[in-house]
C-alpha cells in the first residue's frame, strides 16, 4: 500500500496542473454546496422567527376607511370597531372564534420611577393579548380577568424598560411607576422580543377605556380561532366576517378596505409554501454545483488514463495485472476526492460560521418591528459529510470507468498509444 501511495504522490507531483484542477472541481462542488445551503437555511431560519412570534391561528382586526357608496353614503367614511363588533365576533362566529379581545394604544406616555424616565406606549389589552402575541413572563404575570373586572390601575413592561428604570428589574414587582399622570403598580416584566422596539406597556383595556374616555370604541379586535385548515376554508370565513362586521356600520360587504384582516393562519400556510419552494430551489442548485465537480472529475479522469496508456502498457507487458492497474487508478481517484472534498467541506463551513457571525447579527428596522435576515446561517454536520461522501463515491465511479477500459488494453495497443 505504502509504494501505491509513493507511486500516486510522484505522479501528482508530475502533474500539478492536472491535480490542481481535480481537486478544485471537487472542493469547488461541495464548498458551494454547503455555502448555498446555509445562506438558505439563514433565510428560512429569519422567517420561521418572525412566524413564531404570535400564534398561528390567530386574527388581528383593524378600522379602515370605506372604498364604496352603499345605501346612499359615500366612500371614504371612517369605520371605528365598538363593543358591538366584539359581539358580533363573539356570538355569531362562535363554531370557529374561540378567546376575543381587543387592544386600544397611546403613544408618548412618560413612564416615571424615582428619577429614571422613558418613553412608552400604553395598550389596553385583555389577557388573550399574551396568547395570541406570545409574551414570555420573566416576573410576575400578565394582565388578568380581576384587572379587567375592577379596573385596576395595573401594568406590565418589557425587560428593556425595566433595565432603564431599574438595575434590578424584578424588584420592580409590585412597585408603584407613574404613566401620564397616573400611577400604576407593575405586576409583570415580559422577555424582549428581538424583533420589535420593545416599548409596549400593558394595561387592562377596561382601565385604558375609562382613563381616556374611549366610549364603546375597542381600536383593534384579537381573537384566536379553529377548524380552519385550507386557504379557501379561511377566505369563505373571512368573506362572512367581513360582510357581518361591515353590515354593523352601514358599508358595502364586500369592501375590503372598510375593514383590515390580518390572518396569520393564511400568513403562516403562504410562508410554508415559500420556503417549500426555497429549499427545493437550493437543493436543485446545489446539487446541479455538486455535479458539475462530479462531471469535472470525471472529464479529468478521463484525460488522465489516456495521457498514461503507455505507462500502463508498459506496465502489463512487464507482468502487471489487469487489477493492479485499476486498483492504482480507483486509489488514486478516492485519495484526491477525499483529500479535496474535506477542503471544501471545511472551507464551506468556514463560511457559514463567517455568515452567522456577520449578516447573522444584522438587524433591519421596518418600522413596525425589527427583524434579523439570517439566523443561523449554517448547515448540519450530517449534510457536510454526506455530500463529502457522494463526492468521494462519484470520483471513485468516474475513475473506476476509464480504469477498467486501461486495464483491458492489450500490450501491443498500449505501446503504440502516442
Amino acid at each position: 500500500m505504502q509504494d501505491i501511495l509513493t507511486e500516486i504522490w510522484s505522479t501528482a507531483q508530475r502533474n500539478k496542473l492536472r491535480t490542481a484542477l481535480t481537486g478544485f472541481a471537487v472542493a469547488w462542488g461541495i464548498f458551494m454546496l454547503i455555502v448555498l445551503l446555509g445562506a438558505g437555511n439563514g433565510l428560512i431560519n429569519a422567517q420561521t422567527q418572525q412566524m413564531n412570534r404570535y400564534l398561528a391561528n390567530s386574527m388581528k382586526v383593524f378600522p379602515g376607511n370605506t372604498s364604496k357608496t352603499y345605501k346612499g353614503l359615500k366612500e371614504g367614511r371612517y369605520v371605528p370597531l365598538r363593543d358591538r363588533d366584539m359581539e358580533t365576533t363573539r356570538h355569531r362566529f362562535s363554531n370557529h372564534v374561540d378567546q376575543v379581545g381587543a387592544e386600544y394604544s397611546q403613544d408618548g406616555l412618560m413612564m416615571t420611577y424615582g428619577q429614571q424616565y422613558i418613553s412608552i406606549t400604553l395598550s389596553g389589552v385583555y389577557p388573550n393579548h399574551a396568547q395570541i402575541e406570545k409574551r414570555e413572563m420573566l416576573y410576575g404575570r400578565f394582565i388578568n380577568q380581576i384587572d379587567m373586572r375592577d379596573k385596576r390601575k395595573t401594568v406590565v413592561i418589557s425587560q428593556q424598560q425595566a433595565k432603564e428604570l431599574s438595575s434590578d428589574i424584578s424588584s420592580l414587582i409590585g412597585r408603584y411607576v407613574r404613566i401620564g399622570s397616573f400611577a400604576f403598580q407593575v405586576v409583570g416584566i415580559y422577555k424582549n422580543d428581538q424583533s420589535e422596539r420593545n416599548n409596549g406597556a400593558f394595561t387592562a383595556f377596561t382601565t385604558m377605556r375609562t382613563m381616556y374616555g374611549y366610549g364603546d370604541r375597542v381600536g383593534n379586535i384579537e381573537y384566536s380561532f379553529h377548524g380552519l385548515e385550507t386557504v379557501e376554508e379561511n377566505k369563505v370565513f373571512e368573506k362572512s366576517y367581513r360582510a357581518q362586521i361591515n353590515e354593523n356600520h352601514q358599508a358595502a360587504p364586500d369592501d375590503e378596505r372598510a375593514l383590515w384582516l390580518w390572518n396569520r393562519y393564511t400568513d403562516n400556510i403562504q410562508m410554508q409554501t415559500g420556503i417549500g419552494i426555497i429549499r427545493t430551489a437550493l437543493w436543485i442548485v446545489g446539487l446541479f454545483t455538486l455535479l458539475s465537480g462530479i462531471v469535472g472529475v470525471s472529464n479529468i479522469m478521463l484525460i488522465t488514463v489516456k495521457e498514461r496508456t503507455r505507462e500502463f502498457g508498459i506496465r502489463k507487458a512487464i507482468g502487471a495485472k489487469p487489477w493492479s492497474i485499476l486498483k492504482l487508478i480507483i486509489i488514486e481517484s478516492v485519495i484526491i476526492t477525499t483529500f479535496f472534498g474535506y477542503i471544501g467541506m471545511v472551507l464551506g463551513v468556514a463560511a457559514n460560521e463567517y455568515m452567522d457571525v456577520t449578516l447573522g447579527h444584522n438587524v433591519i428596522d421596518t418600522g413596525m418591528f425589527k427583524a434579523t435576515l439570517f439566523v443561523n446561517p449554517t448547515v448540519g454536520l450530517d449534510v457536510c459529510i454526506e455530500a463529502t461522501v457522494v463526492m468521494i463515491i462519484a470520483g471513485t465511479l468516474a475513475g473506476l470507468v476509464p480504469a477498467r477500459k486501461a486495464a483491458k488494453i492489450r500490450p501491443i495497443e498500449a505501446l503504440r498509444a502516442e
